[in-house]
């Protein structure tokens, strides 16, 4: 399994893009990924949290590929409102987009031939989910995890101590030799956040 990284919008969010033999995944749809992937055949979206930055591509990948789009039920009032984010005073419009499934906490799924694990890691935004793949040895953290750093919790629905506590029970106990993917910034593993992260090393 081979995958490519994108980072585009004005915040540098990254976009991961899964090459399958049984199907291709995109994590995440920030600004110029449609444009970035338009030669590639997508066939499913996924979607880490329904941040403006991570989201402002959906509808124009689901309507270019056809492809199925699938976020956490607590996502659905930020993607089915191309204006929330208006509501909340932020100056930021968007197209909305539709989920073709909603993913839970603790389902793994089949999908394009690989067995994904969702981690539910709210305090950065509601619904914010991690997928896990086992087998490789790979975390899309989205925002929750990033090299020495966490997610923002002071923005509207944030909740640090939530954050922490998501990351101490759900993220640090995987394989230490996990790499992770995170929404901004360099790639890095659990292993490095327990013993490098400033923000996580009293938890």
């Amino acid at each position: 399994m081979t995958f490519k990284k994108f980072t585009g919008g004005p915040l540098d969010t990254n976009a991961y893009f899964f090459e399958n033999p049984s199907g291709n995944l995109l994590f995440d749809a920030p600004e110029g990924s449609d444009a970035h992937f338009a030669e590639k055949k997508i066939d499913w979206l996924l979607l880490t949290h329904g941040h403006f930055d991570h989201v402002m591509d959906a509808a124009k990948i689901q309507r270019r590929h056809s492809c199925r789009v699938a976020f956490h039920p607590d996502t659905v009032p930020m993607l089915v409102d191309g204006s929330f984010f208006k509501k909340h005073g932020f100056d930021i419009q968007y197209e909305p987009c539709s989920a073709d499934l909603l993913l839970e906490e603790g389902v793994t799924r089949e999908i394009c031939g690989l067995n994904i694990s969702c981690l539910h890691v709210p305090g950065h935004c509601p619904g914010s989910l991690c997928f896990h793949f086992s087998e490789e040895g790979l975390l899309v953290a989205g925002d929750v995890l990033f090299r020495e750093g966490v997610g923002r919790w002071d923005l509207p629905s944030g909740d640090g101590p939530l954050l922490f506590e998501g990351i101490r029970k759900k993220i640090f106990p995987l394989d230490p030799a996990t790499r992770v993917l995170p929404g901004h910034g360099p790639e890095t593993t659990i292993g490095h956040e327990i013993e490098r992260n400033p923000f996580l090393s009293n938890i």
